[in-house]
């Protein structure tokens, strides 16, 4: 290789600077006189691709005024004198279209700022401060005021750009982190868009995956559209329902709050308990869950709902801490100028809780390491995940003779246990709660300390909602996760996550391979077989024959 092919490996992709070069010349002075012409000789290598090598031209990149000297290098020329070049045209830019320049770019670095990504045609500016909704929006003074009561001083991310969104009535599919403020997000343009109480039947339907997340978002409601008379349900009793909503009623009613089973019941009675033609707003928390597949998915009970809501003017809104592909694909294919909207990396977790991955060997291993934990010092309030409803009675029965205050919620238990052990422990009365998925959902419970994953999740998602019920509002919390031997089918992508929000993760766990996806959605669906939590020794149930005694002779002891 000679010195030309070694320059033509080094330049190969460099761009060439004429203006640079012309300057070059005369610090140089290479150039005695303008008149006069300079050739310099090479050998025909070309440093530049041609593709460059076009996009170098001095006709298509920057205007040359006459009567420089021409220089030729490598088949790119100059003008010299003489030689007449047509100017570029230049783009006339006015004042106006100045301001729209200069205002984007403060609106792309508020954004970049807060971490704010959108997806959509003619996006909405988000807001600074709630100020602004009196300002660009005219929403009334007695809402903001009640924001102020609320404890909501400055907007959080999500509500800086999701509000505007809402209240120019576009449809919008949201994720934000756990904690970050979705529910006034949505709540706040739907009370300001319905102004006031109608004779009309329901105007709005917030979709909730629980009655415990139903509850909570009722009472937000309330407390948000407080001194509109707006008149508020939510569905506790079916058959309540049916005397209250039916077609003799008096329509005398605004907004519902419920889950989607006991809507379902209301539609499907003969003749049907509620009306959803004049439904303006259909709002659905924690849209991921919703849209999940299998026996027991809420995604045909959806289906049937939004087809029940033939209002023209319906406009639709999701949100959720953790986004899906089934829920985008169903939003870009049946809402029409849908706005997406993301706060930070989608489906990760928040960086105010403190991440940790424990390894306990096995089963055994797990109630070992919690009462370790315990005492060290623990701080309550405590949340204590579980696979299923069996191993969380088994837990409790563990727990309630080491002195703490404990106790249990899933499924089986009635409304009113389960009401009464989430006002207990919202209340302080309880300082561990042992729960399942069901509470892994939207539940706010304010200064949550602790999340322990007794169980593995079963899923990235689900560890984001999980973990996700400390650190909330600005506080930080700290979450721990106990895997065994068994737990590495997700462990990777839990462990991504970690990393993803600033935890400290062993490198071996990024590098264990990827498990087929069908293993992980049969976790998912199956929860997988475990040890019991008992450490009581079983019963011995000795089956005895008619007319056998139950003692052993000292022969058969001896054999």
């Amino acid at each position: 290789m000679d010195a030309f092919d070694l320059f033509k490996k080094l330049s190969s992709g460099t761009k060439f600077d004429k203006r640079r070069f012309r300057t070059d010349i005369e610090k140089f002075k290479i150039s005695k006189s303008k008149n006069e012409e300079i050739t310099i000789k090479t050998e025909p290598v070309d440093p530049v691709p041609s593709s460059k090598r076009k996009r170098d031209q001095v006709s298509n990149d920057e205007q040359i005024s006459e009567g420089s000297s021409l220089v030729l290098l490598n088949g790119i020329s100059l003008p010299a004198d003489g030689v007449k070049v047509k100017k570029n045209k230049k783009i006339k830019i006015s004042d106006e279209e100045k301001k729209i320049m200069l205002e984007q770019e403060k609106i792309n670095r508020l954004r970049n700022e807060h971490r704010i990504s959108v997806i959509g045609k003619n996006v909405p500016k988000p807001i600074k401060s709630f100020e602004d909704l009196k300002t660009f929006y005219n929403v009334p003074e007695d809402l903001v005021k009640n924001l102020a009561e609320c404890n909501y001083s400055t907007p959080t991310p999500i509500q800086m750009q999701a509000i505007p969104i809402m209240l120019e009535k576009r449809p919008l599919l949201a994720c934000a982190p756990t904690g970050s403020g979705k529910t006034a997000a949505f709540l706040l343009p739907m009370i300001n868009h319905l102004k006031g109480p109608e004779k009309r039947g329901f105007r709005a339907i917030i979709l909730n995956p629980t009655r415990e997340l139903a509850k909570q978002t009722y009472r937000e409601c309330v407390r948000l559209s407080e001194g509109r008379g707006f008149r508020i349900h939510i569905i506790s009793k079916v058959d309540q329902a049916l005397e209250k909503y039916g077609p003799k009623s008096s329509q005398k009613f605004d907004i519902l709050i419920t889950t989607p089973k006991r809507l379902l019941c209301l539609l499907n009675h003969e003749p049907p308990a509620v009306s959803l033609q004049n439904v303006e707003w259909l709002v659905i928390d924690e849209a991921d869950k919703l849209f999940e597949a299998g026996p027991r998915s809420f995604r045909s009970q959806l289906k049937q709902i939004s087809t029940a809501c033939t209002s023209e003017n319906l406009r639709i809104a999701m949100f959720s801490a953790t986004n899906t592909f089934i829920v985008n694909k169903w939003c870009k294919r049946h809402l029409k100028g849908l706005v997406r909207v993301t706060i930070g990396l989608k489906n990760a977790a928040t960086e105010l809780v403190d991440q940790e991955l424990l390894f306990v060997g096995s089963e055994r291993g797990k109630l070992l390491a919690f009462r370790d934990i315990i005492s060290k010092g623990m701080a309550p309030p405590v949340l204590l995940f579980v696979q299923s409803k069996q191993r969380a009675k088994q837990l409790f029965d563990e727990l309630i003779y080491d002195g703490i205050n404990v106790d249990l919620i899933h499924a089986d238990r009635t409304q009113i246990q389960r009401d009464n052990v989430v006002r207990c422990f919202r209340e302080g009365k309880i300082w561990v709660l042992i729960c399942t998925e069901l509470m892994s959902r939207g539940i706010d419970f304010k200064g949550v300390n602790l999340v322990i994953n007794y169980d593995f999740p079963p899923s990235a998602i689900s560890y984001v909602h999980r973990i996700g019920r400390t650190g909330r509002a600005g506080h930080k919390g700290k979450a721990i996760t106990f895997f065994t031997e068994d737990d590495t089918t997700n462990l990777r992508s839990i462990a991504v996550v970690m990393r993803a929000s600033g935890c400290d993760v062993p490198d071996y766990m990024l590098r264990m391979k990827k498990y087929d996806k069908r293993e992980r959605k049969k976790l998912e669906k199956v929860a997988p077989k475990r040890d019991s939590i008992a450490s009581k020794p079983r019963k011995l149930k000795i089956k005895k024959k008619v007319g056998e005694s139950t003692q052993k002779s000292p022969e058969s002891k001896k054999d």
